[in-house]
Protein backbone atom coordinates (compact mmCIF):
# COMPACT_ATOMS: atom_id res chain seq x y z
CA UNK A 1 0.00 0.00 0.00
CA UNK A 2 1.03 3.45 -0.90
CA UNK A 3 0.64 6.90 1.36
CA UNK A 4 -2.61 7.86 0.24
CA UNK A 5 -3.95 11.90 1.23
CA UNK A 6 -7.39 12.90 1.05
CA UNK A 7 -8.51 16.44 1.42
CA UNK A 8 -11.42 16.67 3.71
CA UNK A 9 -13.72 19.70 2.94
CA UNK A 10 -17.21 18.08 2.51
CA UNK A 11 -19.25 15.10 2.85
CA UNK A 12 -17.71 13.64 -0.48
CA UNK A 13 -14.18 14.06 1.14
CA UNK A 14 -15.58 12.14 4.48
CA UNK A 15 -17.01 9.13 2.25
CA UNK A 16 -14.06 9.04 0.41
CA UNK A 17 -11.87 8.73 3.73
CA UNK A 18 -13.86 6.41 4.63
CA UNK A 19 -14.00 4.29 1.63
CA UNK A 20 -9.89 4.86 0.87
CA UNK A 21 -9.78 3.55 4.70
CA UNK A 22 -11.58 0.08 4.58
CA UNK A 23 -9.99 -0.31 0.89
CA UNK A 24 -6.44 0.21 2.32
CA UNK A 25 -7.28 -1.70 6.07
CA UNK A 26 -8.62 -4.68 3.96
CA UNK A 27 -5.47 -4.42 1.63
CA UNK A 28 -3.05 -4.92 4.48
CA UNK A 29 -4.80 -7.84 6.06
CA UNK A 30 -7.11 -6.98 8.56
CA UNK A 31 -9.96 -8.71 9.23
CA UNK A 32 -13.48 -7.32 8.73
CA UNK A 33 -14.23 -6.30 12.10
CA UNK A 34 -10.71 -4.33 12.17
CA UNK A 35 -11.97 -2.58 8.67
CA UNK A 36 -15.01 -1.45 10.00
CA UNK A 37 -13.60 -0.41 13.32
CA UNK A 38 -10.49 2.03 11.19
CA UNK A 39 -13.67 3.07 9.11
CA UNK A 40 -15.42 4.22 11.82
CA UNK A 41 -12.54 5.81 13.70
CA UNK A 42 -11.50 7.71 9.99
CA UNK A 43 -15.47 8.55 10.00
CA UNK A 44 -15.00 10.69 13.43
CA UNK A 45 -12.21 12.36 12.30
CA UNK A 46 -12.91 13.26 9.02
CA UNK A 47 -16.55 14.67 10.66
CA UNK A 48 -14.78 16.16 13.33
CA UNK A 49 -12.21 18.11 10.99
CA UNK A 50 -15.53 19.24 8.73
CA UNK A 51 -17.56 20.39 12.06
CA UNK A 52 -14.69 22.21 13.96
CA UNK A 53 -12.15 23.16 11.47
CA UNK A 54 -13.83 23.47 7.90
CA UNK A 55 -11.24 21.87 6.06
CA UNK A 56 -8.24 19.36 6.52
CA UNK A 57 -6.67 16.37 5.48
CA UNK A 58 -6.68 12.60 5.84
CA UNK A 59 -3.40 10.72 5.74
CA UNK A 60 -3.02 7.03 5.47
CA UNK A 61 -0.11 4.85 5.31
CA UNK A 62 0.75 1.28 6.31
CA UNK A 63 3.88 1.40 9.35
CA UNK A 64 6.14 -0.86 10.61
CA UNK A 65 7.57 -1.18 13.84
CA UNK A 66 9.75 -4.13 14.44
CA UNK A 67 8.25 -7.15 13.22
CA UNK A 68 4.34 -5.65 13.35
CA UNK A 69 3.00 -3.89 10.85
CA UNK A 70 -0.27 -2.34 10.87
CA UNK A 71 -2.09 1.18 9.39
CA UNK A 72 -1.24 4.56 10.54
CA UNK A 73 -3.93 7.53 10.13
CA UNK A 74 -3.22 11.07 10.45
CA UNK A 75 -5.93 13.85 10.88
CA UNK A 76 -4.92 17.47 10.70
CA UNK A 77 -6.49 20.85 10.14
CA UNK A 78 -5.59 24.76 10.62
CA UNK A 79 -8.55 24.94 12.40
CA UNK A 80 -9.26 26.60 16.26
CA UNK A 81 -7.60 23.83 17.86
CA UNK A 82 -8.77 22.33 21.13
CA UNK A 83 -8.51 24.55 24.15
CA UNK A 84 -8.51 21.49 26.98
CA UNK A 85 -7.00 18.21 25.48
CA UNK A 86 -7.42 16.54 28.96
CA UNK A 87 -11.70 17.78 28.96
CA UNK A 88 -11.83 16.73 25.54
CA UNK A 89 -11.01 12.99 25.63
CA UNK A 90 -13.65 12.67 28.76
CA UNK A 91 -16.64 10.67 27.96
CA UNK A 92 -19.68 12.97 27.02
CA UNK A 93 -17.98 16.11 26.84
CA UNK A 94 -18.42 18.44 23.77
CA UNK A 95 -18.02 21.85 22.60
CA UNK A 96 -19.80 21.01 19.77
CA UNK A 97 -23.11 19.96 21.59
CA UNK A 98 -22.78 16.38 20.26
CA UNK A 99 -22.69 13.34 22.42
CA UNK A 100 -19.16 13.82 23.34
CA UNK A 101 -17.89 9.97 22.69
CA UNK A 102 -16.39 11.22 19.63
CA UNK A 103 -12.61 11.29 20.40
CA UNK A 104 -12.78 9.04 22.97
CA UNK A 105 -14.57 6.31 21.18
CA UNK A 106 -11.60 6.48 18.37
CA UNK A 107 -9.57 6.31 21.19
CA UNK A 108 -11.17 2.96 21.91
CA UNK A 109 -11.19 1.58 18.86
CA UNK A 110 -7.60 1.95 17.94
CA UNK A 111 -4.54 0.21 19.29
CA UNK A 112 -2.27 4.10 19.29
CA UNK A 113 -3.66 7.52 19.90
CA UNK A 114 -1.82 10.55 19.74
CA UNK A 115 -4.17 13.81 20.20
CA UNK A 116 -2.03 17.40 19.30
CA UNK A 117 -3.72 20.67 19.22
CA UNK A 118 -2.50 24.01 19.29
CA UNK A 119 -4.76 26.94 20.06
CA UNK A 120 -5.63 28.91 17.00
CA UNK A 121 -3.46 27.13 14.90
CA UNK A 122 -4.30 23.15 14.35
CA UNK A 123 -5.09 19.85 15.59
CA UNK A 124 -3.82 16.65 14.76
CA UNK A 125 -4.73 13.17 15.60
CA UNK A 126 -2.35 9.87 15.04
CA UNK A 127 -3.78 6.81 15.09
CA UNK A 128 -2.75 3.18 14.39
CA UNK A 129 -3.95 -0.14 14.47
CA UNK A 130 -1.85 -3.41 14.64
CA UNK A 131 -2.29 -6.94 12.80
Amino acid sequence: MKSVRIPVRNETGIALSVMKARNAATAIGFDEVKCQMIATAVSELANNIIKYAGHGEILLDRVTAGSRFGMEVIAWDSGPGIENIEKAMEDHYSSGKTLGLGLPGVKRLMDDFELTSEPGKRTMVTIRKWL
